[in-house]
């Protein structure tokens, strides 16, 4: 029996690449990537040579279980999304939860996640955080909104950058103008930026000046309005 590998790989500056994440691609029978086209990129900076394939939120319920049957006859499997850590708002969870549940042993490197990098920037408590990944786009929106209104712990949001403003605007109706936030935006990259401020504050800017890039949204919980920053 195989082993599958979860290979986090950088959000932004390649050079964050961990030894033992190359030393694992080059080792592996297969590597399944989010996107082939972007993942070359990053196995020739390393000269990694490993056959590739595609495993995709839209062929990952069909991959799994030959995923899983590869593995079970002998292939060790590497996965890898286009960037941080499988399974987190990217391709993962399936293919873990059909291994685990054929007795196979899975590996989870540590490595390159954007919302740690981001929370730890936004200068909110860390020590109770909820992570909600991407908001719902159209339906469910509003009813998430309203139970989060109720949330006591820091919250972390991945959204784009054409929904960002509109994102900001709807929580200042239902958070309060005055709840406090934080975006980074390009997170190692050239351009990383961290902006922090009021929800209202944060929605007037970025309808200013139109975002770029990978967005992480950090938002104050309940329980830490009004502390201005000090713990009690």
């Amino acid at each position: 029996m195989g082993r599958l590998y979860i290979v986090p790989t950088p959000v932004g500056n390649l050079d964050d690449m961990t030894f033992r994440a190359v030393e694992v691609l080059r080792s592996v029978d297969a590597i399944f990537a989010e996107d082939t086209r972007t993942s070359a990129v990053l196995l020739k900076k390393y000269d990694i040579h490993t056959h590739m394939e595609s495993h995709h939120k839209f062929n990952e319920h069909k991959n799994a279980s030959s995923i899983r049957d590869r593995i079970l006859s002998g292939e060790n499997v590497a996965l890898i999304s286009d960037a941080g850590t499988p399974g987190i708002s990217d391709p993962g969870f399936f293919l873990v939860r059909e291994c685990a549940a054929a007795g196979i042993e899975v590996q989870t490197l540590p490595g390159a996640t954007a919302f740690v990098p981001a929370l730890v920037d936004s200068g909110f408590p860390t020590d109770r955080f909820a992570f909600e990944g991407f908001l719902p786009v159209k339906k469910g929106r509003q009813t998430k909104f309203a139970e989060l209104a109720q949330e006591g712990r820091t919250m972390i949001f991945y959204e784009s950058p054409y929904r960002l403003v509109k994102t900001l605007a709807q929580m200042c109706e239902v958070f309060g103008g005055e709840r406090r936030g934080s975006v980074s935006r390009e997170i190692s990259k050239l351009h990383e930026e961290t902006r922090r401020g009021t929800l209202s504050e944060l929605a007037a800017y970025f309808g200013q000046v139109p975002p770029k890039g990978e967005i992480v949204l950090i938002v104050e919980g309940k329980d830490y309005v009004g502390k201005g920053g000090q713990e009690e």
